[in-house]
């Protein structure tokens, strides 16, 4: 009985996100020299090695990366891009940008038919929905630039767990097993990932030879995949498949040095992507317009506290609609967006007691221009370097296709374009003509990952994956930090939302929502997302949202702290 109790309670505490439930959660993890948090267990602990082994948090970061290649094959990626920030502990930061870019045959109506509608499927799966990946070009100027050890022995971690195999979680095999119909169309997939169809069990152990051979060839020369013999095994997959990347795209993919987007909070400094990412900009933005009310003065997850973040998500993510891309190729007002005065004009149209419709809300005017799946890590060092990552194969196991006799398997980023102005995207993304897909172009990104400073120090770092709900994964974590004074882990595992502005709906998790607060918040006008079958959503309809990953400095004693989120089965593990 009294066990049945407990359990009860402990239930009903998370339901009603009462503040003194908070004091209950669990402490992130602490270490006196370095911490990595990351989405798999086996990933961290190489990352902790590296550092052991007298590298760096870059250092780290690249064996980590890579390692997630081999160990989280639905996000973790060769043949994906993503954003690296990196801040020194000198103080110096930049970004690694090696997005994904379109390959030198694509078009802009590649994906239409010649009704000029979007051809279902066909910027998702298979090889034409790959861009040029960018992972690997990344991860050695990552190193180049700022790593200690050899390339060779940051490499080797990840080609062993290919070569020797690792035990399958449970996490791992549902998520095969989820994505069996997708990857049982390519052959190579199907033999690798779902072994012709004996799906792997929990505790099995999984080897990838292929991939470790790949990764072998990376440790001599990581130019070999985009000029040796993996950049000819992949050209050669496309060409036999209809894909369109060939051997000339991989051999010119660059990729870029970037200056983090830097913006404030009450105070503390943000350090965050800028485009083609739209993250950066618009966690900014909804600071801007948060920073005018006093949060914490609302009851967390109550109906005033969720109505606000959503009124300002909507904002957002309406001048994401109509303003971002690459700007490299277009102009994207960025300057304007994150101005604090824009913000002040933003937050005179959010009416606190009735939810403003989406259909009403057009992009703002920012008057200042300037000419899924997705996985996230985090690592400080004990110097104090700090490296926020987050890459990706866009969906989960990107287009499905496994570039055959590599194990890497290929990307569905040119989703992420914007096949027809006015139709949405695999996340429901609406988007407009600044990203239409054009020969070396980046599309358009959600990733954020983020460094806040406090006093000119690293206070935390945080990402997550989600697709666009990552903005709002960043935004809700350091609001749990700075105005709810949440530790790492407890802002973490809070319950989230998230509104896109269209669909004009709340999506929120399961037990994340009590009864009266969903009442209050349709009284005042907001919908909220159903599931397809459901006759009326309840808290028990909702899905997760985002795998957020963090790290923290403790300021008086200067410990590493560390937090995975509980969502998808992470690891935080320090030294």
């Amino acid at each position: 009985m009294i066990k049945k109790i407990a359990v009860l309670l402990l239930a009903l505490s998370f339901l009603f996100s009462l503040p003194q439930a908070r004091a209950t959660a669990p402490e992130p993890v602490r270490a006196r020299h370095g911490m990595v948090a990351s989405v798999s267990a086996i990933a961290s602990q190489v990352g902790v090695d590296i550092m052991k082994r007298g590298g760096n948090a870059i250092d780290a970061a690249v064996a980590v990366a890579l390692a997630l290649a081999v160990t989280w094959p639905s996000a973790g990626n060769l043949g994906g891009g993503g954003f690296m920030v990196i801040r020194q502990a000198n103080g110096d930061a930049e970004i690694i940008d090696y997005r994904e870019r379109a390959p030198l045959a694509s078009s802009r109506d590649m994906y239409l038919d010649q009704d000029g509608n979007v051809i279902k499927d066909a910027s998702t799966v298979g090889y034409r929905a790959a861009g040029v990946p960018g992972t690997v070009a990344g991860a050695y100027l990552a190193h180049q630039r700022h790593g200690k050890l050899p390339w060779a022995v940051v490499v080797e971690p990840a080609r062993r767990l290919a070569a020797e195999g690792f035990a399958i979680n449970l996490h791992l095999a549902r998520s095969l097993r989820g994505t069996a119909k997708t990857l049982a169309q390519f052959p190579d997939s199907k033999r690798i990932f779902l072994r012709g169809g004996k799906f792997y069990q929990e505790g099995e152990r999984f080897v990838q030879p292929e991939l470790a051979a790949t990764l072998a060839r990376l440790q001599k020369n990581w130019r070999d995949f985009y000029t040796g013999k993996t950049a000819h095994l992949i050209a050669a997959d496309m060409k036999a498949n209809g894909g369109l990347v060939t051997l000339n795209d991989l051999q010119e993919y660059q990729a870029t040095i970037r200056k983090p987007l830097r913006g404030s909070y009450r105070g503390y400094e943000i350090l965050t992507m800028p485009p083609p990412s739209s993250g950066g900009a618009h966690l900014i933005q909804m600071l801007n317009m948060l920073e005018h009310y006093d949060l914490n003065q609302m009851p967390f997850n109550a109906s005033d506290h969720l109505h606000l973040l959503t009124e300002v998500m909507k904002r957002a993510f309406a001048d994401r609609a109509e303003y971002m891309g690459d700007a490299d190729f277009v102009k994207v007002p960025v300057a304007g967006i994150i101005s604090k005065k824009y913000a002040d004009e933003l937050v005179k149209t959010i009416d606190m007691q009735h939810a403003t419709p989406s259909a009403s809300i057009k992009a703002g005017v920012p008057t200042t221009y300037e000419p899924t799946e997705t996985t996230h890590f985090t690592v400080i060092d004990k110097a104090g370097n700090v490296v926020s990552n987050t890459y990706t194969l866009n969906g989960s196991y990107g287009c499905g296709a496994t570039a055959k006799g590599t194990g890497v398997l290929l990307n569905n980023e040119m989703d992420d374009f914007t096949a027809k102005v006015g139709v949405p995207n695999m996340f429901g993304l609406l988007q407009s003509e600044k990203n239409a897909i054009a020969p070396r172009k980046r599309p358009l990104s959600a990733m954020t990952p983020t460094i806040i400073l406090q006093d000119g120090k690293v206070y935390f770092a945080v990402g997550s994956p989600g697709g666009p709900t990552i903005i709002n994964t960043v935004l809700q974590v350091i609001v749990n930090v700075i105005d709810y004074g949440m530790n790492l882990q407890q802002a973490i595992d809070a319950p989230r939302i998230h509104h896109q502005w269209m669909p004009d709906e709340i999506r929120f998790e399961p037990f994340g929502l009590n009864a009266d607060t969903r009442k209050e918040l349709e009284r005042r006008g907001h919908l909220f997302h159903k599931r397809a079958g459901d006759s009326g959503a309840t808290e028990e309809t909702g899905s997760v949202i985002g795998d957020a990953q963090g790290v923290m400095v403790e300021s008086a004693t200067g410990i590493r702290l560390g937090a995975s989120d509980s969502r998808r089965g992470g690891k935080a593990i320090g030294y």
